[in-house]
């Protein structure tokens, strides 16, 4: 699963541009317009319309077969970047691997929770989109290494990253479909004594709600508030962690580090940190059993960092800023996703809620494409801006919503008995009910 999205964490089309090579040239971009930002930002809508559909897919067919055919959908679309011949191709490209890649996070996000208590999950969430952070940090290296390779066979270095990383994920989605096992209680590595004691776990964790397909649940999703309340949390999220993928290396160079081999380097420590902080997390809140807690504080982190970004002239407090601003928006990623994942009560409105949470989160990749212009360089003062009221916003409805799961957890603890004392009947006349279940208690 890390390597999966270790594909998908830094678009190769920026690795591309970033180092410089002869991409824009041999497309015959417009440097003095936005044609490079369009070509970023195409994909998002495209990802973002793929994944309620994606997510129904894999709840009707196999996880097995459904995450390695998207991913060998994904591979033809990288490939076929590698021999683009111009702007119109390179959109329309990007446009199909924007469709094709468009069910993993919230798809893999699903799986976890098929397989972990919901205070198991956050760690194993972290684990995973930690990836995304080795990408950002190592990515960017691997695609100037590739570049190398310049003029073999006759093709420009960009052409290969694209080439290789198409074969690669390729290659990732044939052990995939070996290696993946379905549910726990499919599973063909567990014994079946093993099997029924961890069905019986996740059973009595998501205390025994309806898990059948159906479109009540599909519209109880789209009428629960808090779910709307957790997709602008995430657009605030999203959008600052696009920003930061897409132009750190932009940033970096505008520091003063000019030299794009050294600006590539100083992207790395920033990484390696965020990824600390997102495992870090991920374990704390999964031992102390708090989610809004932990995201309020790395919010906060966050917007320290771009308040340095944003008032100081000096070189050394904008890269430490870097580092504040990578270590305040990576954690809250898998911890905003698992927060909301588990206060979803059903299988299938917590596959319906999840995509609609992330795949709303994933619009703030296509605002992010157009917030650092060269116009606007060196101090980016609009694109900062932009992320900080991003940041205030989600910081904000965060902090509304834990006050308000803390106050439901309390009235349905002073209107009803504890959740252990249900009996299994009266747990199944509430099984429909889904998170309005008088036994549900919020995660907080």
């Amino acid at each position: 699963m890390t390597s999966l999205q270790l594909e998908t964490g830094m678009p190769p089309l920026t690795k591309c541009c970033n180092s410089l090579d002869t991409l824009e040239k041999d497309l015959h971009l417009n440097k003095e317009g936005l044609q490079y930002n369009d070509c970023l930002s195409i994909f998002f809508p495209f990802y973002v319309a793929a994944e309620i559909p994606s997510n129904m897919a894999m709840k009707r067919f196999r996880p097995s077969l459904w995450i390695p055919c998207i991913m060998v959908a994904w591979a033809i679309c990288t490939t076929l970047l590698g021999v683009t011949k111009n702007y119109a191709g390179l959109m329309a490209c990007r446009a199909a691997l924007g469709v094709a890649e468009g069910g993993l996070f919230p798809g893999i996000t699903l799986f976890i929770s098929c397989w972990y208590r919901r205070h198991e999950c956050g760690l194993r969430m972290a684990i995973f989109f930690s990836a995304a952070t080795a990408a950002g940090a190592f990515g960017g290296l691997l695609a100037r290494g590739i570049l190398e390779m310049r003029g073999v066979g006759g093709l420009a270095g960009w052409r290969w990253i694209f080439i290789l990383e198409g074969l690669l994920t390729f290659i990732v989605a044939i052990v995939a479909l070996w290696a993946m096992h379905d549910y726990p209680g499919t599973a063909k590595f567990l014994t079946e004594a093993e099997q029924e004691e961890v069905v019986a776990r996740l059973k009595r964790d998501q205390s025994s709600l309806a898990d059948e397909m159906g479109s009540k649940y599909f519209f109880a999703a789209l009428r629960d508030w808090k779910i709307w309340v957790h997709m602008f949390i995430t657009i605030g999220v999203y959008t600052g962690l696009y920003s930061y993928s897409l132009f750190l290396p932009t940033i970096v160079k505008d520091l003063g580090y000019t030299d794009p081999k050294l600006a590539q380097l100083m992207t790395v420590p920033p990484y390696i940190a965020a990824c600390f902080f997102c495992i870090t997390a991920g374990w704390l809140a999964d031992k102390w059993k708090q989610r809004g807690i932990f995201m309020i504080f790395f919010m906060t982190v966050a917007i320290v960092g771009l308040i340095m970004l944003l008032a100081s002239h000096h070189n050394g407090v904008r890269y430490a800023g870097c580092f504040l601003l990578a270590s305040g928006i990576y954690p809250n990623v898998p911890q905003g996703v698992a927060w909301n994942g588990n206060n979803i009560g059903g299988s299938f409105k917590r596959a319906v809620g999840i995509a609609m949470h992330v795949g709303f989160g994933n619009l703030g990749g296509t605002i992010s494409g157009y917030l650092f212009l060269s116009r606007d360089s060196p101090r980016y003062f609009h694109g900062f801006g932009t992320l900080l009221g991003c940041q205030v916003m989600s910081l904000c409805l965060s902090v509304c919503m834990t006050l308000y799961l803390r106050h439901a957890n309390a009235r349905r603890d002073r209107e009803h008995k504890p959740p252990s004392e249900y009996t299994e009947e009266e747990r199944v006349r509430e099984l429909e009910k889904g998170d309005d279940a008088t036994f549900f208690r919020y995660t907080v």
